[in-house]
């Protein structure tokens, strides 16, 4: 396996002392690797969400380049408007406000 240096806070060094002295990791190299492979996952799902949202946008465009949109003459109609679905979203029943 290939060896790297790498510079630690103290704050750093601490952490990885304790991970390894509680046990849970056998050394420092599994302490980092365990973080390499948290940021693998987390590079993963930012992947795949802006997939998502990619896709989402594409849609959302076509729509509006087929003429299927709905324009509104105010924000509070827009908002009576997104409240309807989200009521009709959660089973019809009217969202309840708080004052």
């Amino acid at each position: 396996m290939p060896t790297r240096n790498v510079v630690l806070t103290d704050r750093q060094a601490h952490l990885v002392e304790k991970l390894v002295s509680s046990g849970r990791y056998q050394n420092a190299s599994e302490v980092l690797r365990e973080g390499l492979r948290l940021i693998e996952d987390r590079e993963a799902q930012d992947s795949a969400r802006l997939h998502a949202l990619r896709n989402a946008a594409r849609v959302g465009m076509a729509d509006i380049d087929a003429g299927r949109f709905r324009s509104f003459g105010s924000p509070a109609a827009l908002n009576r408007h997104l409240t309807a679905i989200a009521d009709k979203a959660i089973g019809g029943k009217p969202a309840t406000r708080s004052k």
